[in-house]
């Protein structure tokens, strides 16, 4: 389960440069989608990952903006660096380019749309729709897990997926929505279990085995989920 947006992710698809903190040199790059919280880019060089970086965006010749950014996840498709950033301090003055950008630009053929990979709605228990718009890659990951919910009482989990902003847990008891659990994974080679907070978004019966919850994390992980996936 990855984080759930509100805000909507807007496809750009167009032509960018970004720059480093103390590089030289631009690097030419190209939006894919953005919003005030991120941004899916492509680019022929490989950026440092499991770190924080500070960079400028230039979206055009009248809009740059300055950020903290981390990158959420890397995939290679077709030779290119595909990347998801998220802006994890950016000033309400870029917040406000990047609008005047996206206004700026939406009449010439911009749509407010979900990118393809956040366009997916699960219909969850009750007929209810769970938005699911990810700045956040998901990754299959198996974890043995324990959580513990406000009446104090103790249980036992799998993941199925984990991102830096929610995990998908597999129960043998449904875990009731909106319930706050802590909860411990279990990292393979170590034996300081990774610790988190969150609330359950979703619950349901996943066959004769028990049922499937998606977990909302209180704070993006970044570090977290970096540790689990080289476990």
């Amino acid at each position: 389960m990855g984080e759930r947006r509100k805000l909507a992710r807007w496809q750009v698809n167009q032509h960018a440069a970004l720059k480093l903190e103390q590089a030289a040199e631009e690097l030419f790059c190209q939006i894919k989608d953005i919003n005030s919280k991120g941004a899916r880019i492509t680019l022929n060089t490989k950026l440092p990952q499991d770190s924080r970086l500070k960079m400028s965006l230039r979206l055009s010749e009248n809009y740059a903006v300055e950020a903290e950014v981390w990158v959420a996840w890397h995939k290679v498709i077709n030779g290119i660096n595909h990347y998801g950033l998220y802006f994890s301090r950016i000033k309400d003055a870029d917040k406000d380019k990047i609008y005047k950008f996206i206004n700026r630009y939406r009449s010439n053929g911009l749509k407010q749309e979900p990118s393809p990979a956040a366009a997916r709605v699960e219909k969850e228990k009750g007929g209810e729709g769970m938005h699911d718009h990810r700045i956040f890659e998901r990754f299959r990951k198996e974890f043995s897990a324990r959580f513990i919910g406000l009446d104090g009482k103790e249980g036992q989990a799998q993941t199925f997926d984990v991102s830096a902003k929610g995990l998908g847990l597999s129960t043998t008891n449904e875990l009731e929505s909106k319930t706050p659990l802590e909860i411990w994974l279990d990292v393979p080679g170590s034996t300081d279990p990774l610790y988190t907070r969150g609330q359950v978004v979703w619950s349901r019966l996943a066959g004769v085995s028990g049922y499937r919850s998606g977990i909302e994390l209180e704070r993006a992980d970044l570090m977290g989920v970096s540790r689990l996936l080289r476990a």
